[in-house]
């Protein structure tokens, strides 16, 4: 009797931890890819050239300088919202409700900015309060949502989401009434914040500082959950609650703590969306920055690092819009179309990790 052990030769040499990575990027590229195939048949059936499409997607992501900066400011809620998703999934709860908690945060800091502006606050002092105002405000509306959870059992994933609607129920309300501009004849919104409550961009381009902040909490989220004893717990408690409890691990702290971080990541993009892009809150809040961060989290598989380049080519995506709609005569929803085709494909593809023979460790094992 002999005890041999095999390798596969495709994957001769490498580590499991390293197969893991190898299966994390392997399978949602081959989920683009097969997306990708899919809108094309799509494409073909409509009598439309797949290869005319996906190039002038390159032409308005990338092609030149001002297609770029297009990208990247369509890509900074991205990131956020990407965040607000992945952060919670860390720790085993799927929270779809980064919309809402980004409608309110934006419009509490529009509302915030109204006293101020009236008030003559300086910008340096009124700025800070409004972005404030509108993490806390995330932060309380998604964080309500792991206590929800935690201790009263109810499921988060439609928590969440009826907590959208009432988040921009709420706005619209506070809008369209108490808070509504009388100058706002046509579109209903706040007091507009005024130039100098205004963010500029970044010097040199036309980018706003919400990248930035995006990218910035990017890595420090990345610290927070491989590098702190914070994350460490919250993983151990996605990976199983009950051995979680069983190790005196705070799983409750654990489990709202995350949501708020998500809520806070929201509320800022809201923030930015009003001091940056908008200059007051109305509808336009209302843009599904939220519910495309679910896939840009989903595609990043969760990491927070993954979210930025991902976040980007959705941006790019977004960007492309228009330029498809005038150069191939195609409804700005074909782009819709082609995200809710990848969508639907990653969470088939989510069937395949652990499946894939050369992406899997030999077993060692006894052959007589």
């Amino acid at each position: 009797m002999t005890s041999v052990t095999t390798l596969p030769p495709a994957t001769a040499g490498l580590s499991a931890t390293a197969l893991r990575r190898v299966e994390a990027l392997v399978i949602p590229l081959g989920a683009l890819v097969a997306s990708a195939l899919i809108f094309s048949v799509f494409l073909l059936v409509l009598g439309k050239s797949p290869l005319q499409f996906f190039g002038l997607i390159w032409t308005g992501g990338f092609a030149s300088a001002f297609s770029i900066q297009n990208t990247l400011l369509r890509s900074a809620p991205l990131i956020l919202t990407g965040l607000a998703f992945a952060i919670p999934a860390r720790i085993g709860l799927t929270v779809i409700g980064a919309e809402g908690a980004l409608v309110l945060g934006g419009f509490m800091a529009a509302a915030v900015a109204i006293p101020l502006v009236t008030g003559g606050w300086a910008p340096g002092l009124g700025l800070p309060l409004m972005a404030l105002a509108a993490m806390l405000t995330g932060a309380a509306w998604i964080g309500l949502v792991g206590w929800l959870r935690h201790y009263r059992g109810v499921n988060e994933t439609i928590a969440s989401l009826l907590l959208s609607y009432i988040a921009i129920a709420t706005m619209n309300f506070f809008v369209e009434g108490p808070l509504r501009d009388p100058a706002s004849a046509n579109k209903p919104s706040t007091m507009p914040i005024g130039e100098l409550y205004r963010v500029g961009p970044i010097p040199g381009t036309t980018v706003h500082w919400g990248l930035a902040a995006g990218l910035v909490l990017a890595v420090a989220l990345h610290i927070l959950m491989t590098r702190t004893t914070f994350g460490f717990a919250a993983r151990m408690t996605g990976g199983n609650v009950r051995a979680a409890q069983a190790q005196g691990l705070p799983v409750g702290f654990l489990v709202v703590g995350c949501c708020a971080i998500a809520g806070a990541c929201a509320g800022l993009a809201g923030f930015f969306e009003v001091a940056a892009v908008h200059g007051q809150a109305n509808a336009s809040l209302v843009a599904g920055y939220g519910f495309t961060g679910i896939l840009v989290a989903f595609l990043a598989r969760q990491n927070t690092l993954a979210v930025v380049p991902v976040a980007v080519l959705f941006g790019a995506l977004g960007a492309s819009g228009g330029l498809i709609q005038r150069r191939m005569e195609m409804p700005d929803a074909t782009i819709l179309v082609l995200q809710g085709i990848i969508f639907v494909v990653l969470l088939t593809a989510e069937t395949l990790y652990g499946r894939i023979p050369f992406l899997q460790p030999r077993r060692t094992g006894d052959r007589t």
